[in-house]
């Protein structure tokens, strides 16, 4: 999974912001269509999607509300778009935060940052009955160790960041596996059930992750 996704169709001002982004350790990728968005995002995953509102063919609006409906991805719009009405409907389709573009390029970064430490610097997930430690990568339940491979870690824990929310089984298989993986999807399928038998009080009548038929899975 990628850091940060950019789309934006401006290639300075892309250009200018990848290069101080990668300054500050994060790796990014640039999009400079609303379809090219959407397909590094499914390809790769992201942690963060700078997003550009006026784009050739279809706009960042619709970039903004297909990702909202498949994930909990933070979205930051950047737009010189500043109308209210912009701005309402962004947020709306559940962008995190609008910025007025020319922008200063320290604020931009204190607000990446500022996203970054609030959703993704927890050294612990806890969800119920189970702790996650990020840094160890290990997982209890009833704090009592759950082992777990490196694929079921990283797959339960974009499951807890998502919950509440129907994940594709694409955008599952590609962001913890990778696009290029030699692995078929039905791995996913097998790693799922796995996951049900070490956190599931009843892996047969399962609770926590839940199959959305044709769709793919949710974690509750």
């Amino acid at each position: 999974m990628i850091d940060i996704l950019i789309v934006e169709d401006n290639k300075e001002l892309a250009g200018m912001l990848c290069d101080f982004l990668r300054a500050e350790n994060y790796t990014v990728s640039v999009a400079e269509s609303a379809e090219k968005a959407l397909e590094l995002y499914q390809r790769y995953g992201a942690r963060l999607v700078v997003l550009d509102i006026m784009l050739p063919g279809a706009d960042g609006f619709s970039v903004c509300g297909k990702i909202r409906a498949q994930s909990n991805t933070p979205i930051l719009i950047v737009s010189a778009k500043t109308g209210k009405d912009d701005k309402l409907l962004g947020l709306n389709l559940g962008a995190d935060d609008y910025i007025e573009k020319p922008y200063d390029i320290d604020i931009m970064l204190a607000k990446i940052g500022g996203i970054f430490k609030r959703r993704y610097s927890l050294d612990e997930l806890i969800d119920g009955r189970l702790r996650i430690n990020r840094i160890n990568r290990t997982v209890c339940k009833d704090n009592m160790p759950v082992e777990m491979t490196a694929k079921e870690f990283d797959l339960l824990v974009l499951l807890i960041e998502n919950k509440g929310r129907t994940l594709s089984k694409e955008y599952l298989f590609n962001t913890v596996w990778g696009s290029d993986s030699f692995s078929e999807q039905q791995t996913l399928t097998v790693h799922i059930k796995w996951l049900r038998q070490k956190i599931e009080d009843d892996p047969k009548e399962p609770r926590k992750i839940l199959t959305v038929w044709g769709v793919g899975y949710k974690y509750l």
